[in-house]
């Protein structure tokens, strides 16, 4: 198994002569990036700035919303400047964005109201228990996909309202506007005050917790059990559609023409077009989204339901995503608070210097388990430790931590869509790890995929703008402009595989119920 060099992710790879381009704006949790892309979905240039983390108080992350414009912005126009072209050979701009961070602004000066509540903060708990009234975290589940929790945008947007002085009265009279990072970052590129065209699309809508994900509105009953005046909303369109063009900076008058939430967006860059077609990024923590077609899937096994994307006037594509809160940082545990390693990519070396884990398993459950459990009690363990099990030993059990919980998250999405997973999409840093991507393929029985572009976040909202201009014809071109760097197909015996994800979910039993009534 060779892997093939990835040229694809070196600036400058393409030629410069051969336009038109499509410019994807990735505006991110720790920074903003603007990446210009050919007709082959080759990187032709990026740039990128990180902004400020800003922390209150413990459990609050706060962005500044008019730095992240700023950085927008001067991203959009180094790129540009890299690839030594001009605006003229730019057909659209996509946008994707971290997910569920929420900004109010004053629609007639364009200042934010305050600064962005991120989606990490966790200030809006008790607001989300007090919500849940006396049915619980799934109040309004049914509805929208998701169960109650800080996460999400709507208890954000609640919070600023009931906290921030005279804003409820001004948001009432219509003098403020609401939006994720795709709105404020289209209604800016739009003209903002002059002009600006406030907007979301329905991947971002789905992470409010305010859309209906059967209407593709928003649903009055939730708001009015929230709060929330409508006339701070914006318009829910398509994730595939000009919503505007750019009024000023190097890219004026290039429709703005694609907003995907970012783990939506890897889905799309990834070409999951059909149902069963999954994708997973592995990063510090790992979000797994699979195509479900047509029709929303009800999850009973802790996953959360939303939009996957939706292209013009086409019907929507509905999404299970499955969160997995502990999978690169148990990487950099090893590596900081352990000391067993001395840099991430040692860990690939050290584990495979063994045949197997030795008997034992690792479950970071460092602030209790995602998805499917969701256990605020469990805290993590190392289990099946004897004399003979070296550190060698316990770098192959963190790598297949990864891999079992990967595990657990597809058999919930197969018990919850009756859906068999076809095969994996990759992406993300850990990627680059061949014994992690070899042991998922493994415990899986499924072929694992990575493709020549990493970049597969900004790559979906290229496309999606490209598909609303007609800069590519269909998703069947987008396949066919998907190549494959490596793949990894299953080598490990069905009764090893069985044995060893039994021992597994013994360990996971290990951890529950550590914490003792945490209220």
């Amino acid at each position: 198994m060779t892997d093939t060099q990835d040229f694809a992710s070196t600036p400058g790879a393409a030629s410069h002569g051969h336009g038109p381009f499509i410019a994807s704006i990735d505006q991110g949790t720790t920074s903003s990036r603007c990446i210009v892309f050919d007709r082959d979905g080759r990187i032709v240039a990026v740039d990128q700035k990180e902004h400020e983390q800003i922390f209150p108080k413990p459990g609050w992350v706060e962005h500044d919303g008019a730095e992240i414009w700023a950085n927008v912005q001067e991203v959009t126009d180094g790129a540009i400047a890299k690839a030594g072209i001009t605006g003229a050979d730019v057909k659209a701009i996509g946008i994707t964005n971290q997910r569920e961070t929420t900004l109010l602004w004053d629609r007639n000066t364009g200042e934010p109201v305050h600064n962005a509540l991120v989606w990490q903060d966790t200030r809006t708990d008790a607001l989300c228990k007090e919500l849940g009234r006396n049915v619980g975290p799934d109040r309004f589940r049914r509805e929208t996909g998701l169960p109650l929790a800080s996460y999400f945008a709507g208890p954000k947007i609640r919070w600023l309202l009931d906290n921030v002085d005279g804003l409820r009265a001004r948001a009432e009279a219509g003098e403020i506007l609401f939006g994720t990072m795709d709105s404020w970052v289209i209604w800016n590129l739009t003209g903002g005050p002059d002009g600006g065209v406030h907007v979301t699309d329905v991947t971002n809508a789905s992470r409010t917790m305010l859309m209906n994900l059967a209407t593709l509105d928003w649903d009055e009953r939730i708001l009015a059990s929230m709060d929330i005046p409508a006339a701070v909303l914006p318009k829910i369109r398509s994730s595939a559609e000009v919503y505007g063009t750019a009024a000023g900076g190097a890219l004026a008058g290039v429709p703005v023409a694609s907003a995907l939430g970012d783990q939506q967006a890897a889905l799309f860059g990834q070409t999951c077009f059909a149902k069963g077609e999954a994708k997973s990024t592995y990063g510090t923590g790992t979000f797994l989204l699979m195509n479900t077609g047509s029709a929303p899937v009800n999850s009973y096994n802790g996953l959360l339901t939303t939009v996957g994307y939706r292209i013009g006037d086409q019907a929507p594509v509905y999404a299970l995503e499955g969160s997995i809160a502990v999978t690169g940082s148990l990487v950099q545990w090893m590596r900081d608070q352990m000391g067993l390693i001395n840099s991430a990519a040692e860990i690939e070396t050290l584990a495979s210097s063994v045949e197997d884990n030795g008997g034992a398993y690792v479950v970071p459950a460092f602030s209790g388990l995602f998805a499917p459990y969701w256990r605020a009690d469990a805290r993590g363990v190392i289990a099946g430790l004897t004399r003979y099990v070296t550190k060698a030993h316990i770098a192959r059990a963190v790598l297949e931590a990864t891999a079992w919980q990967t595990r657990e998250i597809v058999d919930a999405m197969t018990k919850d869509s009756g859906v068999e997973l076809t095969a994996l999409k990759v992406d993300g840093g850990m990627t680059s790890n061949n014994l992690l991507m070899q042991t998922i393929s493994d415990v899986l029985d499924a072929p694992v995929v990575r493709p020549m572009v990493a970049e597969t976040t900004a790559l979906g909202a290229a496309y999606a703008a490209g598909l609303a201009v007609g800069f590519w014809p269909d998703t069947d071109a987008l396949r066919a402009n998907w190549r494959r760097a490596a793949e990894w197909t299953p080598r490990m015996e069905a009764d090893v595989r069985d044995r060893e994800y039994k021992n597994w979910l013994k360990a996971v039993e290990r951890t529950m119920g550590w914490i003792e009534d945490e209220e």
